[in-house]
């Protein structure tokens, strides 16, 4: 199997927070979503594949490339695009895609006056002119046009209003269509993780607690209501991840759904009203919670 990207044991240390014991592949051609809230470690991870950060332990490679070590020849194939990135405000969006083709020869001219189009951006105009929602998507196109082997992008739709939102998630679903394309886009937006991604992981704290391909996560887990009494240690069955009491109605969600497990639940005494699929923000949450792997 070809991977876009690994991290074997990759760690990174700051004073107030660690990435630590990473070990995550990409293979070619699938899209990774990077769920997490605010601190969990997904810049610091987007950072280390990019080469803007070193990584303290640990080996990482990127389309075939050891970095740091050989960090010029996978950018050459690598677009990364940050909600923190900072454009030239002083200059025209013209003049920065000037700046990107004249760097990287596959520069795609028709693709990016196609986005142009569909964003809406006016070439000419100086970009401290845009808005926050024109700054990300002039942001986006100049990474999307140059057709890049692997696209990092950390928080694309951070800040947009919903129809800056459903632009850049219609271009991303554009790109996601070529095969010979790899995707790690970080989000705590769950729903475009959903709707875009093939791969899932979840992390939080700087660990890793889950990663699995999205339909998995979506068929595994369940929301069982039932009514009466919790037999004793019913949290600890493995496939339990949380219960929740309410009188004599129980909650409980599980990480390893099973056909058989109602007819265990009738057995233990508890009589079950409904089985909902869960959604990805919901699973996230319980996972966090619950302290265990999804």
């Amino acid at each position: 199997m070809t991977v876009a990207f690994s991290l074997s044991g990759v760690a990174k240390h700051y004073p107030e927070f660690s990435l630590r014991d990473i070990n995550l592949d990409l293979p070619a051609g699938e899209v990774m979503g990077l769920v997490g809230v605010n601190g969990a470690g997904k810049t610091t991870l987007l950072r280390l594949l990019s080469g803007l950060a070193a990584a303290d332990a640990g080996e990482v490679t990127v389309l075939g490339h050891r970095l740091p070590e050989a960090q010029v020849e996978a950018k050459r194939d690598m677009g990364f695009a940050s909600e923190d990135m900072r454009l030239y405000r002083s200059q025209t969006l013209r003049w920065h895609m000037d700046l990107i083709r004249a760097i990287y020869p596959d520069w795609d001219s028709a693709y990016a006056d196609h986005l142009l189009r569909r964003f809406d951006l006016r070439v000419d105009q100086r970009l401290g002119g845009y808005s926050h929602g024109q700054r990300v998507k002039a942001m986006l196109l100049l990474s999307l046009a140059r057709r890049p082997r692997l696209l990092l992008l950390d928080e694309p739709t951070t800040g947009l209003d919903p129809v800056a939102r459903a632009e850049v998630l219609e271009a991303l679903s554009d790109v996601l269509r070529d095969a010979a394309r790899s995707v790690l886009f970080s989000s705590h937006n769950t729903q475009d993780v959903e709707q875009l991604a093939d791969t899932i992981t979840f992390l939080h704290a700087g660990r890793m607690i889950a990663s699995s391909d999205k339909e998995r996560f979506l068929d595994s887990w369940r929301r069982v209501s039932c009514e009466g009494h919790a037999p004793e240690g019913l949290s600890d069955w493995p496939e339990v991840a949380m219960v929740r009491h309410s009188g004599s109605l129980i909650e409980i969600k599980t990480r390893a759904w099973d056909a058989q497990f109602p007819a265990r639940l009738d057995e233990a005494g508890l009589k079950v009203q409904r089985v909902d699929r869960m959604a990805l923000e919901d699973i996230f949450v319980t996972a966090v919670r619950s302290g265990g792997a999804a």
